[in-house]
């Protein structure tokens, strides 16, 4: 693991691994967590008299964690779905806007990530629909449990309605996305639909709020605020899914053996001012240290060679500015398309050594190269 994706592991504050998921806790949920706990407050005040104050901000802080219990078992339906069809899911974190999965693959067929994407909004309308029974069959006295679980099951009923509005990144635009795949057998193509709708939702989430204050003659409020915060969440969710659709789309053109750099080896001592003349005379763009026997050891690292300066590189010998070759950084010439990716993450380098079937070398493939065909999208 690189520093860092262990970075990114620990910029929450671990919850525990149930199915053996990780679940972090970021620090803007406790932004959230507080002005849920202002803004509820002063109603259930209202709706209880008899609370005090500090009875009422702390029912409210436990109507946001309950709230947010719900929020992680919604992201919970979606992961261990995922792991049934053998996903991989790195973790879940509960941040400002809800909760989000980090699931490391796409699922295979439409018919997998429409399930994957409806059972957590089913999941919510289920807590919706057992609140709702429980609010009506079991409570009837007015206390503050009974508006505790009014306040979740129709917190939930609006999480569930409202992620399964057909656009991405919201669960109903996977769902749309499924359905256009199935329809078409191009997943860019349910993508794109399903981003664009994304797209024109977070247009109505901002305008129509707008609207309707300035055609009644209300002030803009909170519940605004929140719109444009949705709003903006929306857009910008489409427009990444549309960028990570135009990845996807040149992934088939990432062939080791078209992106291969043509080899030369030399021997450890060779000074590097020789080994890089010699790779300029074969017209070669990498550099390859071999041992006595003439077998592969290490390769040269481009980024060490263009940080030492040319007066110190008759001085330098090459194996000094060579990355060992492990096991991981050996790959397969005929690689290409998503094997090639995840190979390479698998294994992070700055070069690869190809080689065939029988062991010979074919030449290194370097990152830069393959980060190339993705420039611009």
């Amino acid at each position: 693991m690189s520093e860092q994706s262990q970075r990114q592991e620990f910029s929450g504050i671990p919850m525990g691994r149930p199915f053996g998921i990780p679940i972090y806790v970021s620090w803007t949920w406790f932004i959230v967590a507080a002005v849920i706990t202002v803004w509820f407050a002063e109603d259930f005040r209202v709706w209880a008299p008899h609370l005090s104050v500090v009875g009422s901000y702390l029912v409210a802080f436990a109507f946001a964690v309950l709230l947010y219990v719900s929020v992680l078992l919604h992201e919970l339906a979606h992961s261990v779905a995922a792991k049934l069809y053998g996903l991989r899911v790195r973790r879940i974190t509960l941040y400002l806007l809800g909760g989000v999965s980090e699931i490391e693959s796409e699922p295979r067929s439409p018919g997998r990530e429409f399930v994957i994407a409806a059972v957590g909004p089913l999941l919510s309308l289920g807590l919706a629909g057992i609140g709702f029974v429980a609010d009506a069959a079991v409570f009837d006295g007015g206390g503050i449990a009974e508006l505790l679980v009014r306040q979740l099951w129709l917190a939930n009923l609006i999480v569930g309605v409202f992620n399964l509005l057909p656009g991405l990144p919201l669960d109903g635009g996977r769902m749309l996305r499924a359905g256009v795949w199935k329809v078409s057998g191009d997943p860019a193509a349910g993508t794109t639909a399903a981003a664009w709708v994304g797209r024109a939702l977070a247009v109505v989430l901002v305008v129509g709020p707008f609207a309707l204050s300035t055609m009644s003659g209300q002030p803009l409020d909170m519940r605004f605020v929140w719109s444009l915060i949705l709003g903006a969440f929306i857009w910008m969710g489409a427009g990444q899914a549309l960028r990570v659709a135009r990845v996807r789309a040149r992934i088939p053109q990432v062939n080791a053996r078209a992106l291969a750099r043509r080899a030369i080896p030399v021997t450890a001592d060779v000074p590097l001012s020789e080994a890089l003349r010699r790779a300029a005379e074969q017209r070669a763009g990498a550099v390859v240290v071999v041992d006595h026997e003439g077998r592969p050891i290490a390769i040269l690292n481009e980024a060490a060679v263009e940080a030492t300066p040319e007066h110190r590189r008759p001085w330098v010998s090459a194996g000094s500015l060579a990355r060992t070759l492990e096991p991981s950084m050996v790959l397969a010439a005929d690689l290409a398309g998503e094997p090639l990716l995840e190979a390479m993450r698998q294994a992070p380098s700055a070069e690869y050594l190809l080689v065939e079937h029988g062991g010979e070398v074919y030449g290194v493939l370097s990152t830069s190269d393959v980060n190339r065909v993705f420039t611009g999208v």
